[in-house]
């Protein structure tokens, strides 16, 4: 491991620039340096003063910051976190303006070029794609994945973006990677605070990009505290590239070269990066900077003072070893700057700094002063009492929000409620007008909704030879994949036991023969890697298909599905797109930690997610190639006991698609509408069966999809003409299918069919006992089908359907 401790002359080839270029050169890193100080201290007052939020800064990392971003190429990718504003400055990836915009949450995208005012300050990233939802050439920029503020999340996809870049060096004849790659030389740079270190991501993330062994440059910022919390209880031993000297490089060139340069070090902290940056673009391997003695200068955030957890020591030693004022001092006594030329460096700095402050707000106010004008010059219009106050307000405001104009708005508009009254018409006329600009500002986006949306794509029916085989369902699967991987060189599938096996259920059984470890591979059991890295390459222009091998796994990734994947449509206002498909399967396993339900969860905390539901292969293969014909991300869960189950293969099998959204009516009948997916509509089908011999029609659906569900609302209509309700699912009671009833009678207005209470059948609280017969007791049976819809029919017809209990 190599340590550099101590200041020397920063290494520039003498041959390549003249000593006044190399001064210029450090002048112009100082000016940033004290920019960026300077942007910090003036963002923590606003927040302090009211005009902002909430702050989060990047004091005390600037020199750090400034000598990694001198190894930036274009096509090089950052992820990193909420402490980058030097990095971002100097990469033109943010400016003072654009980031004092988004501490406003200025929702024009033009002032917050990264989120349109959705994220927090300092969550910086680029655009990648056109108004059309086209790519860009990531080649000719230098990239930024949108931030994210969960503490280590920006690990997990480094490991995508890194192996894209290795992908590419080894393929070079990919017809798609022209806008994507310049021959596989992208370095990507991740930078990380020493607390999040503690995270389980970063350990798995570490552990995986040393086993691919990808070109990646992860910087730790280590200031010797995670909010309150010192080194000493955050990390073993205190210094985390001491507890990583395992992951060392060895003889065999396995692991990673790992650096540590302290952060007031600016020749050391150049050196340091320039040997980092070279060495895993032209090795394509990893390494590791940990840049410590690092200061932060006003604590963690504006949520408090650092003087109520740092010893008076500390507070000194940081005031010492302050990494600007140590760059100034060596200036000053190498004869590089003088007092008088740094004192203007500074003040100009200060100046210019306040000037795009200033000019970022008087930006902000003028977007807020528009609804605001109208609205007052609205009400002025309305000559009534209930106007006088809620105007008086608005015509009061000194420092406006959309906020104030609209709860004003709305309370005239329900004071106006029965009263005629001139000007009341343009009033609504006008609300109605701005909810859709305010859904434009805030709502929007949430999945990519370009011309390339799945939600578009053509459907097309599968079609059946005549003497179609009947096959295992997994077989259709199969050649789903087959098909689709033979024309389509983007697409790769990666996950535990999706190599050499073809996966536990054989979906990709012999194709990694066929098509060669680099595109169907193995990986270790790290669920939260496996999505990282379908999230990255899908960012770098390939079709990842990432399995995770039970649905319950699913939780151990989901805070990157979550908190990554599912927002970064909506949080970077469409600007950027990740179309990773990730497999797996559920329903009807036994056991506690294997039930295979927890539908509510994903609901919950996947919105910017298709959950597609499929009830057999043939349904799950046409999602598949409707997936991978659009650009937004899915989950599809198959149905753990519906491998072996008998199926016809399709002639069409890699074409026919099945719509993402579309719910199926699958049995007519005219006494109970029951909607159910998945697994549970066989034990409905069979249920119908039963309920047939006492005289009850039951209309059965199939979700298909919960998100979206039924988009063309057969549900409601099949409703309209039973006028009874039942939802069948495995999931917990009181959740997804309260969701779905949700759906069917407050969306659809199934409500106003209704002549019965609706009913909704799910599992028991608590998880499967192991065992047939915990299944059996646990989650609904054809038994419990049969009672429930009886019930239904006994309620109203207790005559012809007699109580059974």
């Amino acid at each position: 491991m190599s340590d550099l401790n101590a200041t020397r002359p920063v290494q520039f080839n003498s041959e390549k620039i003249s000593y006044e270029e190399f001064r210029q050169v450090l002048i112009d890193d100082y000016k940033l340096a004290v920019q960026s100080r300077i942007v910090s201290l003036l963002g923590r007052k606003e927040v302090l003063t009211g005009k902002a939020k909430f702050g989060i800064f990047g004091d005390g990392k600037e020199l750090a910051q400034i000598a990694l971003s001198k190894v930036f190429k274009p096509g090089d990718w950052r992820s990193g976190y909420y402490r980058d504003q030097t990095l971002a400055f100097a990469l033109g990836i943010s400016s003072i303006y654009h980031f004092f915009s988004q501490l406003y949450s200025n929702p024009d995208l033009s002032a917050d070029t990264s989120s349109g005012g959705r994220q927090m300050v300092a969550h910086f990233s680029t655009k990648l794609l056109d108004e059309d939802g086209e790519w860009l050439d990531q080649t000719a920029q230098v990239n930024s994945f949108s931030d994210v503020s969960t503490t280590g999340g920006q690990m997990a996809r480094i490991l995508g973006l890194g192996l894209a870049s290795k992908l590419y060096r080894n393929n070079p004849g990919l017809s798609h990677s022209e806008k994507f790659t310049k021959d596989g030389q992208e370095v990507i740079f991740c930078t990380i605070g020493n607390a999040s270190t503690s995270e389980g991501v970063f350990w798995e993330t570490v552990n995986a990009a040393g086993v691919k062994q990808i070109p990646v440059v992860i910087s730790i910022w280590d200031d010797g505290y995670g909010i309150s919390v010192p080194n000493e209880i955050q990390t073993t031993k205190g210094d985390i590239s001491n507890v990583l000297r395992g992951f060392q490089e060895d003889e065999s060139g396995q692991g990673y070269q790992i650096f540590k340069v302290k952060g007031w070090d600016y020749a050391g902290l150049c050196e340091v990066y320039e040997k980092a940056a070279e060495y895993a673009r032209e090795h394509c391997k990893p390494c590791l900077v940990h840049v410590y003695e690092m200061t932060q200068p006003q604590g963690h955030s504006s949520s408090g003072s650092h003087e109520r957890y740092k010893s008076p020591e500390r507070l000194t030693w940081e005031t010492d070893f302050d990494c600007n004022d140590r760059m100034r001092e060596w200036m000053l006594s190498s004869g590089i700057a003088d007092e008088e030329e740094l004192k203007q460096i500074e003040s100009e700095a200060k100046d210019f700094v306040r000037q795009e402050q200033k000019r970022a707000w008087s930006d902000y106010k003028k977007t807020l002063q528009v609804d605001l004008t109208e609205a007052i010059e609205l009400l002025q219009g309305i000559n009534h009492h209930a106007v006088e106050i809620p105007l008086k307000t608005l015509l009061s405001i000194t420092e406006p929000s959309l906020k104030e104009v609209y709860v004003n708005v709305r309370r005239v508009i329900r004071e106006l409620r029965g009263v005629e009254v001139a000007g009341k018409e343009e009033l609504l006329a006008w609300y109605k007008k701005s909810q859709e600009l305010n859904s434009f500002r805030f709502n929007d986006k949430l999945y990519s909704s370009t011309q390339h949306s799945p939600l578009k794509v053509e459907e097309i029916p599968a079609n059946y030879d005549a003497d179609a085989a009947i096959v295992d369902g997994r077989e259709v699967l199969n050649a789903c994949f087959r098909a689709n991987f033979d024309k389509d060189a983007r697409l790769l599938a990666f996950g535990e036991d999706v190599g050499k096996i073809g996966d536990v259920n054989q979906g990709f059984a012999g194709l990694q023969e066929e098509f060669g470890e680099q595109r169907i591979f193995d990986t270790g059991i790290r669920e939260t890697a496996i999505i990282g890295k379908g999230i990255g390459l899908a960012v770098r222009g390939f079709r990842p298909i990432a399995e995770i091998q039970y649905l319950d796994y699913l939780i151990y990734a989901f805070p990157v599905l979550s908190d990554d994947l599912a927002s970064l449509s909506y949080r970077t206002k469409g600007q950027q797109k990740a179309p990773l498909i990730v497999r797996t399967r559920g329903h009807r396993l036994e056991g506690i930690w294997h039930s295979g339900s927890p539908m509510s969860v994903l609901l919950g905390g996947l919105r910017g997610v298709h959950i597609c539901v499929p009830r057999n292969m043939t349904q799950a293969a046409g999602m598949y190639n409707t997936l991978l014909k659009g650009d937004e991300p899915a989950l599809v869960i198959e149905c753990l006991n519906g491998y072996r189950l008998k199926e016809k293969m399709p002639a069409n099998i890699g074409d026919f698609t099945v719509p993402i959204g579309k719910a199926e009516l699958l049995r007519e009948g005219s006494d109970i509408t029951v909607v159910s997916y998945g697994s549970t509509l066989r034990i409905v089908q069979e249920a119908a069966l039963e309920l047939d011999k006492v005289g009850i029609s039951i209309e059965i659906i199939d979700a298909q999809c919960l998100q979206p569900f039924d988009r063309e609302a057969i549900s409601a209509k099949s409703l309209e003409k039973t006028n009874r309700l039942l939802v069948v699912d495995e999931d917990f009671p009181g959740g997804a299918s309260a969701f779905i009833t949700h759906e069917i009678l407050e969306k659809q207005g199934g409500y106003y069919f209704l002549d019965a209470k609706p009913r909704t059948l799910t599992a028991k609280a608590h998880r499967p006992p192991y065992g047939s017969d915990g299944d059996y007791f646990t989650k609904p049976a054809v038994d419990d089908v049969v009672e429930t819809a009886y019930q239904i029919m006994s309620e109203s017809n207790p005559k012809k359907y007699p109580p059974l209990f």
